[in-house]
């Protein structure tokens, strides 16, 4: 599907055409990573000078993200008397004095939507904004669990444009940078989940990234039984665009290795059945947090890599998936 966040070229979910096939995928042991719980710094004085009355040392060239009081996660710009300027989640520039400043993540998870952007909606109205953030924040407690540090571009129900989940990514230098979305407008009937995966055409990693999710999440929907819908050409793909990879949340991000996932199709309302069920999302978060270690810690190549079929070039926006025309900031 084409859910629009923003300008729709720019969308971090897909186009109508799709899927195939499952793999069997088991998690692999691997080394003991070298990851460490992210360093954080509190709100910093105002810069003093040095000797003599030169400017002191310039601020760090890789400033990082502030976690503000409500948990809103923002990237650092600039320093600002007492604190930090940051780009908020609507792109606007803020100065602030309170929160958290955090320098590095081993892994960054971009749960979808969020907000008045609702992403796909079941025949229910099952929202896939809610199924990310709910599967995201399984994803991040099974990896912290094992010692690697996590950050979320969105925490709570609000919008967030797709530049600032980008500058997100680059400000923290993660080894893993993964967009979590579920998917709308199937081809048809398929005889197991239709998984998508994209990844960015330049970075080996990323394709090696993405194959590893969809074996991982193939392998876990597949004990389910229901009616599956997919895209002809479902598995681990690339789309090219204009100005290289299509979607925003690959392109944007580089050189952070990234990948897009469609973890299954909540506009099939079997599937929705399936999606609001708090038990399955955890299972696709244990999914997504399987193939991450396994990406980190062993070299698995992936699998259910195929090529994607020609799609039309920056369709319109339709429907429910519409950009909302204004963004109003969280409080921060």
């Amino acid at each position: 599907m084409i859910v629009a966040l923003g300008l729709l070229m720019a969308a971090s979910c897909r186009s109508a055409g799709g899927g195939t096939g499952v793999v069997k995928g088991t998690m692999v042991p691997g080394t003991a990573s070298a990851t460490t719980a992210p360093a954080t710094t509190t709100a910093p004085p105002p810069p003093e000078p040095a000797a003599g009355g030169a400017p002191g040392p310039a601020p760090s060239t890789n400033p990082g993200v502030v976690v503000t009081p409500s948990g809103v996660v923002v990237p650092v710009v600039g320093q600002a008397a007492g604190g930090w300027t940051v780009r908020t989640p609507c792109g606007n520039e803020r100065s602030l004095t309170a929160g958290t400043q955090v320098h590095q993540a081993t892994v960054v998870l971009d749960p979808g939507h969020g907000g008045d952007e609702r992403g796909a909606i079941s025949p229910s109205g099952l929202a896939e904004a809610d199924v990310n953030l709910a599967v995201a924040r399984r994803a991040r407690t099974d990896l912290e669990g094992q010692g690697i540090s996590v950050m979320l571009t969105r925490t709570e129900d609000y919008r967030v444009e797709l530049t600032p989940r980008a500058m997100i990514a680059k400000a923290l230098a993660p080894r893993a940078f993964v967009s979590i979305h579920h998917n709308a407008d199937p081809d048809g009937p398929w005889p197991r989940p239709g998984t998508e995966t994209y990844y960015q055409q330049s970075s080996p990693d990323s394709k090696r990234l993405a194959g590893l999710i969809w074996e991982e999440v193939v392998q876990a929907l597949g004990r389910y039984k229901v009616a599956w819908v997919a895209d002809t050409d479902a598995g681990a793909k690339t789309r090219p665009g204009d100005h290289g990879d299509y979607y925003a949340m690959l392109r944007e991000p580089a050189p952070v290795v990234s990948a897009l996932a469609e973890l299954a199709f909540v506009s099939n309302q079997p599937e929705a059945d399936l999606l609001g069920r708090a038990d399955v999302q955890a299972v696709e978060g244990d999914a997504v947090a399987r193939a991450i270690v396994r990406y980190l810690r062993t070299s698995d190549p992936g699998s259910g890599f195929t090529t994607a079929y020609p799609r039309p070039p920056n369709p319109p926006p339709t429907g429910p998936e519409a950009p909302a025309p204004v963004c109003t900031d969280p409080a921060l």
